[in-house]
């Protein structure tokens, strides 16, 4: 029902998931699938935006592991989490994605990707799936609260009030803002920890000796920071550090741990030492860095870092634990996820507001913190079925 002054529509009867990312279109597809009309709301033109620009690198699906190993990888969040991805964790997942048609494969590292590596072709298939289930989608919704029990939104036809029987709040976490994740739903909500960011670049101010390897990687080293290690690389950047081995460590950088980088990662400090013994005395240190093998970036990291160079068993412990002090972590919205959100506390065991009876919440907006790697959208997902099959099964006892 439409009020006279088009401000009031009534839909008694609707599920509303608000925000159609990765954890809301799940949410929705578990809704459809208890045959409740669903209808799906996104402040963007478009829905999944962050999703499609994550494929644009490709897309990391899930990691290929058990669900032990993989719930290590949340932290704290794992023992909250652990029933969300025992029903559907990365067996799922992979088998999620090739109900929508698309050919995976499965890294060296154990990443699955599509075969195609993008998101655009999976998020096609499943919006087909969507819309052949009954799912009513609206765009530039823009979500304003509540009025009692009232939705509140501006659309582009003016205010809107709704009156769903269950909600589901997917609204993402506190970065890529122009993706439509801000962070900006908190001020409606109890029980919000403060937004940090994750998997993210860390500053550094380099001297001008650096300028010249500015956009370098630095390849098969393993990092240390807070108790926890990388094996990968990391990027030198005009402002500091980023990329995948830094990413993992966000959560000690973030909270002040120093970082160590082992360039010899597959050597014992030992074995280093007598290499370093057998250099010709007297030559420069850029030439004997260069014999022990190092290349033209690794060697400018340790010149920037170790001044004056050690010798001998100093030089090799140094060259096993290199020092490399940051500023603090980049900004919020340049960041890939954020820590912060919905905390457990916050919500019952379905995902359910503990304030708001009927509203449930899932995806990146929950307190919870993973690496790359999959962790990520795997979680999403997980999060986005477990808040929607919950939501459903309480619209139904309310009917």
């Amino acid at each position: 029902m439409i009020s006279e002054d088009n401000q009031t529509v009534e839909k008694g009867e609707t599920a509303l998931v608000i925000g159609g990312g990765p954890a809301g279109l799940m949410a929705a597809e578990a809704l459809a699938g208890a045959g409740l009309p669903v209808l799906v709301a996104d402040r963007m033109p478009s829905l999944a935006r962050k999703l499609l620009m994550a494929g644009k690198s490709g897309l990391n699906l899930t990691k290929a592991e058990p669900l032990t190993p993989m719930l290590r990888a949340y932290g704290e969040s794992g023992d909250w989490l652990r029933p969300m991805l025992r029903d559907f964790g990365s067996d799922q997942v992979q088998a999620w994605a090739r109900g929508l048609g698309q050919e995976l494969f499965i890294g060296s590292t154990g990443r699955v990707f599509p075969r195609v590596m993008k998101a655009s072709p999976l998020l096609r298939a499943w919006l087909r799936r969507l819309d052949g289930a009954g799912v009513e989608v609206a765009t530039r919704w823009t979500w304003q609260g509540w009025d009692g029990d009232r939705v509140l939104f501006d659309t582009p036809d003016g205010p809107l009030r709704l009156a769903p029987t269950v909600t589901v709040l997917a609204l993402g976490g506190g970065s890529w803002a122009r993706l439509g994740s801000d962070g900006a739903w908190a001020r409606h909500l109890e029980g919000v920890a403060p937004f940090a960011p994750s998997n993210c670049g860390f500053r550094r101010s380099w001297s001008d000796h650096m300028a010249g390897h500015f956009g370098a990687p630095v390849k098969a080293v393993t990092l240390r920071a807070g108790g926890r290690g990388s094996r990968g690389e990391f990027v030198i950047s005009r402002g500091g550090i980023e990329g995948g081995g830094i990413y993992a460590l966000s959560a000690p950088l973030r909270e002040g741990a120093a970082l160590e980088i082992d360039l010899f990662p597959d050597m014992g400090a030992d074995t280093l030492a007598e290499k370093i013994d057998r250099l010709r005395k007297g030559e420069s240190a850029g030439n004997r860095l260069r014999k022990l093998g190092l290349d033209g970036v690794k060697r400018a990291l340790v010149m920037e870092l170790l001044r004056p160079m050690p010798a001998g068993a100093e030089l090799a412990a140094a060259l096993k634990a290199l020092p490399l002090a940051l500023e603090g972590p980049q900004d919020m919205d340049r960041a890939i996820s954020t820590a912060g959100g919905l905390t457990r506390a916050a919500l019952d065991e379905g995902l359910m507001l503990r304030a708001r009876p009927g509203t449930f919440a899932a995806g990146e907006m929950l307190d919870w913190d993973a690496p790359t790697g999959g962790y990520l959208l795997t979680a999403s997902l997980a999060t986005g079925l477990w808040a929607g099959r919950a939501a459903a099964r309480y619209a139904l006892s309310e009917a």
